[in-house]
């Protein structure tokens, strides 16, 4: 199972890629980078620094969009990150998000994904592609094969996410129950494509923080638990034995709750609808905290599951995952090593 990492863009390109090359360093598969153009740095500009300044570890989006980008555009640009990074390149899609909520743009249905996976293909491969219905053109210099990736939660685009992608970016969590409804949504959509549901890659993307005080750590999660209720995500949580009511609008949190600029306000303004016991039973169950046996072992059972690779991330937006790097690192990577009899060593 590939162990990957989210750095936000949230500083110079040069400096983020000191940050992946220390990742590299150290023992990660893959580095991961969100795109959000009001939040931080330009995504391509940044994979560029990080592709030139790295030899082994694998680069992708996580994610971009096809609303604030017009897929022509990401087609170019993904072609000229692979072309510096060969064989390492993944251009993840998601719907929007933090890049179409601050600028008044809607996310991206699952009709114009489909649209925009159909027209990315085209050009990657060297096809020409109709725009608009009376345009044929084409991408010089194309890059066949580069893997297109959705992110995904909602059942529809699982399945979409099943039909189409060439991998799915789990945004479930790692909650057993909410994982395997997540998992069988996309089988399902590649059954209804034809395709071998087994032999499509599955990243997990996870909360992590390796400590010995999870309580301590997990109060930091209520802004992320409570967008997650806020969402739509309510049911989910409930599988756990989560039960929260947050309300659709909370005010005085600047862009949004999950990339809240003053997060210890956030966590105090969460702190009314989510409790010092739901916000453990959630980083309990959907996230990756506690001791590094314990999220050694865990991983285990998400490869056991039939998940190929996870996505880890820090609390906060506006500063590199320096710490997690270094805890999982030191810690966690090792335990995960096989032993020299080829087995797992043991936890």
């Amino acid at each position: 199972m590939r162990i990957g990492v989210r750095i936000p863009p949230c500083d110079r390109a040069d400096r983020v890629a000191d940050t992946v090359r220390r990742a590299e360093k150290l023992g990660f598969d893959d580095a991961w980078f969100p795109d959000s153009q009001l939040l931080w740095r330009d995504v391509f500009t940044t994979l560029t620094a990080a592709a030139l300044g790295t030899e082994r570890i694998g680069l992708g989006t996580a994610v971009t969009n096809l609303a604030t980008r017009h897929p022509a555009v990401v087609a170019s640009a993904a072609r000229s990150v692979a072309e510096l990074a060969p064989g390492r390149f993944t251009l993840g899609l998601g719907v929007g998000n933090s890049s179409v909520g601050p600028v008044g743009l809607r996310q991206t249905t699952s009709a114009a994904m489909r649209e925009g996976f159909g027209m990315l293909r085209a050009l990657l491969d060297g096809d020409e592609w109709e725009f608009e219905g009376r345009i044929r053109s084409r991408l010089r210099d194309p890059r066949p094969g580069l893997p297109l990736q959705l992110a995904a939660s909602g059942p529809r685009n699982l399945r979409l996410a099943g039909e189409i992608a060439d991998g799915v970016i789990l945004l479930s969590g790692i909650s057993p129950a909410t994982l395997a409804s997540a998992i069988a949504r996309v089988r399902e959509g590649a059954e209804t494509a034809g395709r071998a549901a087994d032999a499509i890659p599955l990243t997990v993307s996870a909360f992590c923080a390796v400590t010995d005080d999870v309580a301590a750590e997990a109060r930091l999660l209520k802004p992320i638990c409570a967008s997650i209720a806020q969402n739509g995500g309510a049911p989910f949580l409930a599988l756990a034995g989560i039960d929260v009511d947050v309300p659709a609008e909370v005010e005085g949190i600047y862009p949004d709750l999950v990339h809240a600029e003053d997060w210890a306000t956030a966590v105090e303004v969460c702190s009314a609808w989510i409790s010092d016991e739901a916000v453990l039973r959630f980083a309990e169950e959907f996230c990756l905290f506690g001791s590094p046996a314990r999220i050694a072992e865990r991983l285990q059972a998400l490869h056991a599951a039939g998940v190929t690779g996870v996505l880890l991330q820090h609390v906060g937006s506006y500063d590199p995952p320096a710490a997690l790097i270094e805890s999982v690192g030191a810690s966690v990577l090792p335990a995960l090593l096989p032993s020299p009899r080829g087995k797992a060593n043991p936890l």
